[in-house]
């Protein structure tokens, strides 16, 4: 289970926190806003997706240290578009034994508010990551972000080196991706079947039927059926996929080489195999960085905390032990 923090963001906004660390894992305040916990899908998939306070640590993997967790170094985890805090879910558990470990659903994510009018600037996404931290006592804090969240955390770090201990970037490029991505994705959320009429339909669409799913991809299905809400006409996003477009929209025309060179604090760089951030980036990203490493996980994609989390917090235990101990 994990306990739900609600904060104020940088303009005022309504955004929703969830503390994984042991000794806080008690039901407090209620699910994330709009959204039903996913029923389990036709097909096996990975992992059964569910509420952030109700996922479970994964089979098999060993069980945090008892005791440690309250006085821990904290670590702040910051997801990617479309997504939630309960995708770090798994991954967060098995950090949060020796670490105060809590995940934060993005404006227009999750249980946060979504305002029509936005913003949904780079700006604002990274004064709220500041709010939250400074309005928790979290500071200096390592942020660990995915994608968008991954972008969020090392633009933070650059500005605001004071809130920002260590940082871990996960399947995030630092290159432009250029206005054919985003008509693409444009392209792309016209094509939804929504509403879906179930959510089996939902595991069916974006793990098998969707073009851009080259092989069958039940975890895929299971990502997106965690951010997905019943309504009288069927399932629907919990997010709006026009302020999706324009958060994307922020960030994808322009490279962010800049920023990462003024991150003074220790960086690790993660990729997936597979995933969308190539190896000879992902080195030259080492390279910039001041004070950078670099880890791959085999067989993950995109979604790598997610898929693969027991091989992810391998990858970043070490590093945040590393740093937090010295």
């Amino acid at each position: 289970m994990a306990r739900r923090l609600d904060v104020t963001g940088a303009d005022g906004i309504r955004l929703a926190a969830w503390d994984f660390t042991v000794e806080g894992a008690v039901r407090e305040g209620t699910a994330p806003e709009g959204r039903t916990p996913a029923r389990p899908p036709a097909v096996s998939i990975a992992r059964q997706p569910a509420a952030p306070e109700d996922r479970t640590r994964p089979a098999g993997a060993p069980a945090p240290p008892p005791g440690r967790a309250r006085s821990a170094a904290p670590v702040l985890l910051l997801h990617g578009l479309m997504g939630h805090a309960g995708h770090w879910a798994p991954a967060a558990r098995l950090l949060a034994g020796g670490h105060r470990t809590l995940a934060l659903d993005q404006r227009g994510h999750g249980a946060s508010e979504k305002p029509p009018g936005g913003p949904f600037t780079r700006e604002a996404y990274v004064a709220d990551a500041a709010a939250v931290i400074e309005r928790l006592g979290l500071a200096p804090v390592t942020l660990v972000g995915h994608s968008m969240g991954a972008l969020t955390a090392w633009q933070l770090a650059a500005e605001r080196p004071d809130l920002v201990r260590a940082l871990v970037i996960c399947d995030m490029r630092a290159s432009a991706l250029g206005a054919a991505s985003q008509r693409a994705w444009q392209d792309w959320f016209r094509g939804w079947p929504a509403p879906f009429p179930t959510l089996e339909a939902v595991h069916r669409w974006f793990g098998a039927d969707d073009p851009w799913v080259e092989t069958p991809n039940p975890a895929r299905g299971a990502f997106f059926a965690e951010v997905m809400t019943e309504r009288p006409d069927g399932w629907h996003p919990v997010f709006d996929p026009a302020q999706m477009l324009t958060s994307r929209e922020t960030w994808v025309h322009d490279a962010h080489w800049d920023f990462l060179a003024q991150v003074r604090c220790p960086t690790l760089v993660v990729r997936g195999l597979d995933g969308e951030l190539g190896r000879a980036e992902a080195q030259e990203m080492v390279r910039v960085l001041p004070h950078g490493a670099y880890a791959e996980i085999p067989d993950a994609g995109h979604l790598l905390h997610y898929t693969h989390p027991e091989a992810w917090a391998e990858a970043v235990d070490p590093f945040l032990t590393g740093v937090l101990t010295t």
